[in-house]
Order: structure tokens, then sequence, then C-alpha cells
């Protein structure tokens, strides 16, 4: 799993970032923000079909970013901070959207967007909102787990996909995800505290 995540990079590969917004990685990470809203229309309009297309879409153009980013050298400044917020935010939208249309129970969105939201006041106070924490492996995992589980989870709403097999496979990838996300919630929020007490013993 963790070859997979990090798939695309080279040995000894220099780890300089550019610049700029413009590179290719950070085009598709937009394209994919860009998906969520086409995705909650969907939803509204009973496409279940459509809305899963879109949903295994946006999970795989999570790793491609990344693996052009690290493949072809085009990590960026801007892209590190904006593909962790294109993916908390499609996350988000769309367990909030599944608990709504009743697709998932309501501690899907209870468990992403607690500690989301701890994180987040922790960060504005602690920092002004300005600290930039690189993304753990546990956090890239919990991302794909609940990337593949919500398409899965949708399928059984697409005619023919009604099958008990999928709603237990999607349903222990989504609890294995929230807990991942927890465990990934803890390790950030710790992270911020130890950078805290350097600056401030600096």
């Amino acid at each position: 799993m963790i070859r997979l995540i990090g798939a695309g990079g080279k040995p000894g590969q220099a780890t300089s970032e550019l610049d700029t917004f413009w590179t290719v990685p950070n085009i598709i990470t937009v394209v994919r923000f860009l998906g969520v809203p086409l995705f909650v229309m969907f939803i509204v309009q009973r496409e279940y079909a459509a809305a899963v297309i879109t949903l295994v879409l946006l999970g795989s153009t999570d790793w491609i970013d990344g693996y052009i980013a690290r493949r072809f050298s085009q990590v960026s400044s801007v892209g590190k901070w904006l593909d962790p917020v294109a993916d908390r935010t499609a996350l988000i939208v769309v367990a909030v959207t599944f608990v709504v249309d009743g697709v998932a129970p309501a501690w899907l969105v209870w468990a992403i967007v607690i500690p989301d939201a701890i994180l987040i006041i922790n960060v504005l106070i602690l920092f002004g909102g300005r600290l930039r924490l690189p993304v753990s492996n546990i956090g890239k995992i919990r991302t794909a787990l609940l990337l593949v589980g919500s398409p899965l989870l949708l399928l059984q709403r697409v005619e023919g996909f009604d099958q008990l097999w999928l709603e237990i496979t999607a349903n222990v990838l989504l609890i294995l995800g929230c807990i991942g996300h927890v465990i990934a919630f803890y390790g950030y929020f710790t992270a911020s505290h130890r950078v805290y007490r350097l600056e401030r013993t600096a």
C-alpha cells in the first residue's frame, strides 16, 4: 500500500519544489475539485450510476496527480497544500451528501467533520492558520480507503448492484477509513503542538 501511494518517485530524486501554480498535477487537482459539485448534482437527480463514475474518477485522479508530480518532478509548493485541501473538501461534501440522501449513517459525517474542525481551530489559535504540515502515510491511506469505500457503498443504489457483499465491503472500508482519519488527526494535532513548542523556545 505504501509503495503504491508513493509510486512515481525515483530513487535519489531531488525534493525541490516548483514555485508556480501552473503544473499538470495542480490542474488535475482543480479539475477534481470541480467534480465535487457535479457529483452532488447527480445525487440530487438520482442518477446514481453517473455519481458512482464521478466518485471513481475523483478517487483515481487523487492518485494520478501525485504520481505525475513525483514521476515528472512537478511537486510544487502550491500543490502541497492544494491537494490535501481538495481531498478534505471532497471527503466532507461526499460524506454530507451521503448522509442527507440516506446512503450512509450520520456517524460517517461526524467521524470526518469533528476531527477536521478541531484541527482547523487548533491551527487558527496557535498559528493564525499559517501552519503547513506534510501529509502522513496514514492520512494518504485514510483518503484511499474512504475514496474506494464511498463509490462501493453508492453502487448499491444502481440497479442490479444491490448485493450484500458490496454493502459489507463498503462499510468495512469506510469504518477503517474513519479509524485512519482519527489516527491521522491525532498525528497532525500532536505535530502542530510540537512545532508550536519549538517556535516558542527558538
